[in-house]
Order: C-alpha cells, then structure tokens, then sequence
C-alpha cells in the first residue's frame, strides 16, 4: 500500500471527523428546538399525510417527518436508497458514526441493487444481524416507497415525482422507548432525540446530492412487492 494511498486515508478520515465536530452542535441542541426539526423540510400535507408503517407504532413516542426536493427522477433516486446500510453503500451521512469510517458509495453498486423483503439492512458492523443491530425490508413498491422495520421502530420512505421532472423524498420514523428495558430506552432517547437530526438531515442531502450528479441507474426490475 503506498504512502499516497495513507495519505488519502487519513485525509478521508480527517474529514469525517470534523463533519462530526460540524455537527456537534446540532447533536447537542436538537432538544431545544424539538418541534421544528421533527417535520424538516416537510410541508404541513406531507407531515399529515399517510407513509407506511405508520400503523405499526400508534404511540410511538418519537415520530419525525423530513423532507427534501430532489432534481432527479424517481427512478433515479430508488437505487440509492436499495443499497443502503452499514458496510453496503452506508447511509450517505457522517461516516465516521454510521459507517465505520469507510466512506459512503458515490456510485450505485450494481450487486447491492437486489432488495427482497426480510432482507436486512445492517446498521452496526455485527457479522450476523439481528433485530438489535439492523432494520428489515418490511415491504416496498419500485421507486414508489419502502418500508425498513425493526421491532421498536419503523423506517419509511416514499419518492413522488414533481411537476418538473425531480422528486420529493420523503422519510418518517417512528420510535418507541420501551422504558421496561430502561438501559434500551436510554440509549434510544440519546440516539433519537439528540443524534437523528442532524443524522438525517446530512443522508437526505448526501442522496440528494449523488443523485443529481450521477445521471445514469440501472434499470428497474418490474415485479411490485405486496402493499405495506
């Protein structure tokens, strides 16, 4: 491995860590501003309007909307979001955190493109995922939305097309602290109250980003999954 290559590396890395330190403000003070940040980005339709899963969690004591207007079509969208999960193409936000410093994929990668539902999408670098360390695919419809699940937590996207040509992507969450596995609730409070926003916002801007400049995708299979 050659120095230039090292040098590359540690580059890399030194970025990461400073767009977490970028960050670190808004980690710190998303409880402030609670109420705005749950429905960024997102219209007063969008936050009331229907996603899948949302019937899963009814008390859900944490449930975000956020949104963004993609200049690119649906279908040009839809495979950066197939191929995400940690150690697969990431999760196009601070690498550092979510990623194990390796960076994001900037191109689609054509042999993560397969999506099925069950299959996992990894969220730690667990060898062998499970419910605690990765979301599933609960069901989804091409380049129309998809639906990541999780025991205490659903994870939904939907992708509509505008009257220009691009997309707006909308995400929802929900997230239940299960304060009867207090330690579990804990962690989830830190994650989601102080840790999500900021999260969230850097991956809809990273999607946004790679999908405005990567003008090709592959082509959609044409099978539809079962409705949510």
């Amino acid at each position: 491995m050659t120095s230039n290559h090292h040098q590359r590396s540690w580059r890399g890395i030194a970025g990461q860590v400073g767009d977490v330190l970028a960050d670190v403000p808004l980690f710190l003070t998303a409880p402030l501003y609670r109420r705005r940040h749950l429905r960024w980005g997102a219209t007063n339709d969008e936050v009331a309007s229907t996603m899948p899963g949302d019937g899963r969690f009814p008390d859900a004591q944490f449930v975000a909307t956020r949104s963004i207007t993609i200049d690119a079509e649906p279908a040009a969208v839809w495979p950066w979001l197939v191929q995400v999960g940690c150690g697969r193409a990431g999760f196009y936000s601070n690498d550092f955190l979510d990623n194990l410093a390796r960076p994001s994929a900037t191109t689609i990668v054509p042999e993560l493109q397969h999506l099925e539902i069950g299959q996992w999408v990894p969220m730690s670098p667990s060898a062998t995922p499970t419910d605690k360390t990765a979301l599933r695919v609960d069901s989804f419809e091409i380049a129309s939305w998809l639906l990541w699940v999780k025991p205490d937590s659903t994870w939904s996207w939907r992708l509509t097309p505008t009257a220009s040509g691009g997309t707006r992507l909308v995400t929802r969450i929900h997230a239940v602290y299960d304060w009867s596995h207090p330690l579990t609730a804990v962690l989830g409070v830190v994650l989601m109250e102080f840790g999500d926003f900021a999260m969230m916002r850097r991956m809809l801007r990273g999607i946004k980003t790679r999908a405005e400049t990567t003008g090709d995708h592959p082509p959609l299979p044409t099978p539809r999954a079962p409705g949510a």
